[in-house]
């Protein structure tokens, strides 16, 4: 699994056109899927999420997470970040997983997020054409592999 967050002060996801989810300020989560992925793997990841420590505190130092700040998340599938350019220019998308496969384990993610997040969660549409609007903060982005 991948994971590209990235702390924003706004953002919204549409489809055709029609919002599908928005967020005030928290994290905009790009998720890809690998092949090998597990309910573990999303397990983990749902934990550590919430508890990311990217924001900052009264001090000015990275040291609060969307928890502590009332933040919120917006998931983005998005099986493109494991595009792989290693050879030509045309990036092979081998080790991405399976649309069924990904699908169930990005609802997974969000379903758990929505019980270990004491926060809103919003999402785009899986496997759709999304048009993602942001107001990046910082700009702060993190990745999780």
């Amino acid at each position: 699994m991948r994971i590209v967050l990235q702390r924003v002060l706004d953002a919204e996801c549409r489809v055709e056109n029609v919002l599908t989810g928005e967020i005030k300020k928290g994290l905009v989560i790009f998720v890809g899927i690998d092949k090998f992925d597990t309910y573990e793997d999303v397990n983990w990841i749902t934990k550590k999420i919430p508890r990311i420590r990217c924001f900052e505190d009264t001090d000015g130092k990275m040291n609060c997470s969307a928890d502590d700040v009332g933040g919120e998340l917006l998931l983005i599938s998005q099986f493109t970040l494991f595009g792989n350019l290693r050879k030509g220019t045309r990036p092979s998308f081998n080790q991405s997983a399976p649309p069924d496969l990904a699908r169930d384990l990005f609802n997974q993610l969000v379903e758990q997020l929505h019980l270990d997040f004491c926060g809103h969660v919003a999402t785009g549409k899986f496997g759709r054409d999304m048009k993602i609007n942001m107001t990046q903060d910082g700009p702060v982005t993190l990745i999780i592999d």
